[in-house]
């Protein structure tokens, strides 16, 4: 009989570790093992040490093709069931595209998109009836941003991705669900902080329990987006109501009047 497994990537912190802990309560029964997959070993094993499930720690870094060989051997070893599949791992860069390091803005497309991709494309052949997908995308996937570019464009994909794929695989009966929450309070939005002030954003700053708290309970009525609070279920409304060029034109003029205020001070 094979085991019955969750995979969660980026489980070290933030959206991916609060999903691990959560899924753990909730899924008492059914579940033999919990697979935890970031680069940060210790951090892995002080997770694994709160939570009742036997965990396998995959220490990986998923910007290398090396760890995709890894866990498709283990994969392919274990052979498990694979009852839910979290892909949480992806990280963000702010500032201007000509004037960020372009490593660090490449690095966003391997991880975010190219990662996850790849993650979802080794998982789905060990998924069966009745199973669920959760991708973390994000509120910057509903219109391109200026200032953050590059993220808000692999997060588009991360959306467009899972939508697409919940509809193949209905003949399965495996849901894909994406995950577009606003800015939450992690250590994510603290590293962009340090780099730059989105003072309007602070004002619809979520928890993360609670927008995994959501997460998972759309995942559970297999719907295929997950918007967490009634702000950005609005914005939503907005950018599917109002042209990007609209918008762009209004963030920018926004930039501007930040931009002047802040050289007045």
């Amino acid at each position: 009989m094979h085991m019955n497994i969750v995979i969660v990537s980026g489980a070290s912190s933030g959206l991916g570790r609060e999903a691990a802990r959560q899924i753990d309560k909730i899924y008492t029964d059914g579940i033999d093992e919990i697979w935890l997959i970031a680069r940060r070993t210790d951090r892995l094993e002080e997770l694994s040490e709160t939570l009742e499930h036997k965990c396998h720690i995959l220490s990986l870094d998923l910007t290398k093709e090396v760890s995709f060989e890894i866990l498709s051997a283990e994969l392919e070893m274990m052979h498990p069931n694979v009852k839910m599949l979290v892909n949480a791992a992806g990280y963000g860069v702010n500032g201007n595209f000509d004037e960020t390091d372009l490593t660090a803005q490449l690095g966003m497309i391997n991880l975010n998109c190219l990662a996850l991709t790849h993650v979802t494309g080794l998982v789905l052949p060990y998924m069966n009836k009745g199973a669920r997908i959760i991708q973390f995308a994000s509120s910057a996937a509903f219109i391109p941003q200026i200032g953050f570019s590059v993220y808000a464009a692999t997060k588009a994909y991360v959306l467009s991705f899972s939508e697409s794929l919940n509809t193949e695989l209905k003949q399965r009966n495996i849901t894909v669900t994406a995950v577009c929450p606003g800015p939450v309070d992690t250590e994510f939005f603290e590293h962009l902080e340090k780099e730059q002030t989105f003072d309007f954003k602070k004002y619809f700053m979520a928890n993360e329990k609670d927008v995994v708290k959501e997460a998972l309970k759309d995942a559970y009525h297999r719907r295929p987006v997950s918007i967490h609070s009634l702000p950005m279920k609005a914005f939503k409304m907005l950018t599917d109501s109002v042209p990007d060029e609209i918008m762009l034109y209004a963030m920018d003029k926004l930039k501007a009047i930040k931009s002047n205020d802040e050289d007045k001070e």
